[in-house]
């Protein structure tokens, strides 16, 4: 399956989903304009993607699927966005693919933290935080 690929901007975080590679990535802050076209063709791309990978993957408990979020900020909007994203995962965890969400933010930043903490409560998943230092 090919990559999706979505540069930053000020607004826009990064965007690298590219299954050959194992590399899932959200990353920078998510305030777009736009926020469905921002994220309509990530989860058009996200669901396309489970349905590959419930019909044969790789995937195993050594080397699961690891989505990393690393956001410094995002809106309410993106934040809806990010739980259908969650979904999609949890679908394929539900059919008994590994799957790892790791969580990054700023050791000072404790709403950030509990913004993820509240969005896998809501998603049914566990996620791994990992804090970062200035």
């Amino acid at each position: 399956m090919k990559s999706f690929i979505h540069k930053a901007t000020d607004l826009t975080p990064e965007i690298i989903l590219a299954p050959a590679e194992n590399r899932f990535i959200i990353a920078g802050k998510s305030a777009p304009e736009d926020v469905r076209g921002l994220y309509y063709p990530v989860i058009e791309w996200m669901e396309e993607f489970v349905a590959e990978t419930k019909k044969g993957h790789n995937y195993t408990d050594a080397n699961p699927f690891r989505l990393k979020l690393d956001l410094e900020y995002f809106n309410s909007s993106s934040a809806k966005f990010l739980f259908d994203i969650f979904e999609q995962i949890k679908e394929m965890s539900n059919d008994g693919i590994p799957v790892e969400i790791e969580w990054y933010y700023d050791e000072e930043d404790e709403d950030l933290r509990e913004a993820g903490e509240d969005l896998a409560l809501l998603a049914e998943l566990k996620f791994s935080y990992f804090p970062k230092t200035r």
